[in-house]
């Protein structure tokens, strides 16, 4: 049996399917999409049944992917538990009247209870459950009110008696159900709606922008810091070091096994950061050197979502974007991307456009360095003073600036407008979090160590077959000459395909000025995608497209990467 949960974009039914599910949950693409889906399992009538929290959708006459994805879902619904927002009760009824016609057993939970009741909002339970035919429950997900009705009354739910209307009628109806149920009493903004209206107004919603990317990044550093400082260094140098060293000394303290599993000994101990070995640099450079910060970026990013923050700032900037070809909500792809690329570029399926998606898609890959190679900037680069970091990142968003204006003139076509739900300012839900957070962290490491693990590997073996070498002779040119940049720094842009994070930290052992680290720190963040996001740019661009946005890149680095060392 399955039962689905149904509603608008943003009307909470994410908290309501953590607070109805345990903590075994399943993120999936639904078949043949890359739209992504969650489901766990619920107890219902002594029997384990599947709960699906299907994507936020306004209609089930789709406009775009998610949308798709939902509607063919509700096909394969035993149950549907319709989730509608209590404050917007007669454009989230559109949809409700959809899954009514579909015949299926349904409950309408009325979620946002305390909102509605805070802004004079009054809703008739009773008639409004007659009028549709099905149980109607209030709720506030959030501090968990309602959830156990919820849950005993799903053996309740019915099959209504709705007729099929048409569009013009559908909206009549909902006319007629409002004058019946709801009444809006009149009340005065509270200090939380007026703070609201100002974060979208040009200039507090810009200046709270900055103040929430400043503080963000500061908390985001300070914890992975924190992490690496506390937890993780001394876990590796104390004791995972000495048995790894135990491992090397049954490997002989060297020869090929030796230097594929542990790497090379520095001064006759093991350097997580230089030995390059699969157990040593394969494990420490997720682990240690990049998860902190994926951990404390996903942790704020969550913050953000489930305060209700981010589709407000795709409002704010919807100027800046459509002057590169794209609507506000392309930002939520960067930030995105921010974190990690993969999801920043999955994420391009909001924009409805190809040409939007293709404009998105290249400037995140180009010029959003994901947290595990920010991290690993930061390292390389910071020690050489503030201001070199300044130059890199200052590059990276003249870049994106630059080459978003340039696209929107060349690339052919328009940009539709995409209408955004803007919820209200909410308090995060503590589970709801915890969970989001852990789920992306366990994607991460999936997706991370096998990439760190393959790309070591394959540097190992190339450089026993002396290929490596051959490269870079051929190479020479553009490495040496116009980016300034020693040869060996060409085995750092071959891994840089594979985990470009990984290839950041292969700049350190050589000894670069602090030039050469911009230059190098430069070019990786925009010459090509790690091979995930390529895979993910395949599937969301096609093979075509993705090929023209990685010429791009290409082009964008021979420039940037002379430009800088000549700067320089």
């Amino acid at each position: 049996m399955k039962i689905l949960l149904m509603g608008n974009p943003n009307v909470g039914k994410s908290v309501i399917f953590s607070r109805l599910t345990g903590v075994h949950v399943i993120a999936s693409n639904y078949p043949g999409t890359t739209v992504e889906y969650t489901k766990g399992t619920l107890k219902f009538e002594d029997k384990k049944v599947e709960l699906i929290d299907v994507p936020g959708t306004y209609t089930l006459e789709p406009a775009c992917e998610a949308e798709k994805v939902a509607t063919e879902m509700v096909k394969e619904g035993d149950l549907i538990i319709n989730v509608v927002d209590s404050t917007n009760l007669e454009r989230n009824l559109y949809l409700t009247l959809q899954i009514l016609a579909l015949k299926k057993p349904t409950v309408v939970v009325l979620n946002m209870w305390d909102d509605a009741k805070h802004r004079g909002i009054k809703i008739d339970l009773e008639k409004l459950g007659k009028l549709l035919g099905v149980p109607v429950i209030p709720t506030v997900a959030v501090t968990g009110e309602g959830i156990k009705n919820l849950y005993t009354r799903l053996k309740d739910a019915k099959v209504p008696p709705h007729p099929t209307y048409s569009k013009d009628e559908r909206w009549l109806h909902i006319g007629e159900i409002i004058d019946k149920v709801q009444v809006v009493t009149h009340h005065h903004h509270t200090l939380i709606e007026k703070f609201e209206d100002a974060s979208i107004a040009p200039f507090f919603g810009i200046l709270l922008f900055l103040v929430v990317l400043a503080t963000s990044f500061q908390i985001i550093r300070f914890i992975g810091e924190g992490l690496i400082g506390y937890a993780f260094d001394p876990f590796f140098e104390g004791i995972y070091a000495p048995l790894i060293m135990k491992l090397s000394a049954v490997l002989g303290h060297g020869g090929f096994f030796h230097d594929i599993f542990v790497g090379k000994l520095i001064n006759g101990s093991i350097d997580f950061g230089q030995s390059f070995g699969l157990v040593t640099t394969g494990f420490y450079v997720p682990v240690v050197m990049v998860l902190p910060y994926v951990f404390s970026f996903y942790l704020i990013l969550g913050v953000l979502e489930d305060v209700g923050y981010l589709p407000r700032l795709a409002v704010l900037m919807d100027n800046i974007m459509h002057r590169l070809g794209l609507h506000g909500a392309a930002i939520i792809p960067m930030i995105l991307g921010l974190g990690c690329n993969v999801p920043g570029a999955l994420s391009t399926r909001i924009l409805e456009s190809k040409r939007e998606k293709f404009i998105a898609a290249t400037l995140m890959a180009i010029a959003i360095p994901c947290m595990a190679q920010t991290a690993m900037i930061i390292g390389l680069v910071g020690s050489y003073g503030g201001r070199y970091l300044a130059i890199v990142f200052g590059t990276l968003f003249i870049v994106w600036f630059s080459l978003g204006f340039i696209l929107n003139k060349v690339l052919k076509g328009e940009s539709p407008e995409i209408f955004l739900e803007i919820p209200h300012y909410r308090i995060p839900n503590i589970g709801a979090l915890a969970k989001k957070l852990w789920m992306r962290l366990v994607g991460f490491l999936l997706e991370a160590i096998p990439f760190v693990l393959l790309g070591v590997l394959l540097v190992n073996i190339l450089y026993t077959i002396g290929f490596i070498e051959m490269i870079s002779k051929i190479t020479a040119p553009i490495v040496t000459v116009l980016w300034g940049l020693p040869e060996s720094a060409i085995s750092a842009l071959m891994v840089g395909f594979l985990r470009k994070d990984v290839a950041v930290g292969m700049l350190r052992p050589l000894n670069l000025t602090a030039g050469q680290a911009v230059v190098g720190s430069a070019v990786l963040a925009v010459y090509f995608p790690c091979v995930a996001t390529f895979a993910v740019l395949i599937r969301e661009l096609g093979i075509k497209d993705t090929f023209k946005s990685a010429l791009i890149m290409m082009g964008t680095a021979l420039i940037i990467g002379t430009v800088l060392n000549i700067v320089l």
